[in-house]
């Protein structure tokens, strides 16, 4: 029994560690697109970690680990800064377009109303 649980946890392991490889190799590609980035990691409870991502350009993006501790790695090997809270003079960088003020505000603004 302890054998099989071995075997469970080191597949478990190797699963994380390749989704945590390929949630970094798309963070390096955002970061390149928009002159480099900087991250914050959010719980979003049983689906995982919400990796919040803001370019330099103040593109911003966003992508879903599967825990904490793989979003922690992916941002690791990705070797971005990463922010405690999204507030200050991080959340200043991020730059919105029609498309979001129409998607959070155009109802209340009178803007388009969302499908």
């Amino acid at each position: 029994m302890a054998e099989t649980q071995q075997v469970d946890d080191s597949k478990k392991a190797a699963r994380s560690e390749r989704k945590a490889a390929r949630l970094a190799k798309e963070i390096g590609a955002f970061a390149r697109e928009h002159g480099g980035a900087e991250g914050q990691i959010a719980y979003i409870g049983q689906k995982g970690a919400r990796i919040v991502l803001v370019g330099e350009d103040g593109g911003w993006g966003d992508l879903v680990a599967p825990d904490h501790a793989v979003a922690v790695s992916a941002v690791e090997k990705a070797g971005i800064t990463v922010h405690e809270d999204f507030d200050g003079d991080f959340a200043a960088k991020v730059r919105t377009g029609p498309y979001e003020w129409t998607r959070m505000a155009g109802i209340q603004l009178g803007g388009p109303k969302n499908p």
